[in-house]
């Protein structure tokens, strides 16, 4: 199972779990059986057409998923999948 590191700000999408263990042999899959198990992730997670949502980024260890496959970003047994909000702000 690969583990899902949940930022503050989606815990309460996932009951306030700070990591979940979800099967999938793909960060997409991981991602989808999370939200299977929790309703309200999948919809700040991803788009309608199921890609990522722009704001978040997404770890494979130290390896952004966007510069490698995508949700299609192989993941082994004990991965560790790294969810990032973007973070917002800025000088007036």
């Amino acid at each position: 199972m690969a583990r899902v590191r949940i930022p503050t700000v989606l815990r309460p999408m996932v009951g306030g779990a700070t990591e979940i263990e979800a099967d999938g042999s793909t960060v997409g899959a991981v991602l989808t059986a999370v939200a299977a198990e929790h309703p309200g992730f999948g919809p700040v997670v991803f788009e309608r057409d199921g890609s990522l949502k722009r704001y978040l980024a997404v770890f494979v260890g130290d390896q952004d998923c966007r510069h490698m496959r995508g949700l299609e970003t192989r993941v082994g047994v004990d991965a560790e999948i790294v969810l990032l909000p973007a973070a917002s702000g800025g000088s007036r």
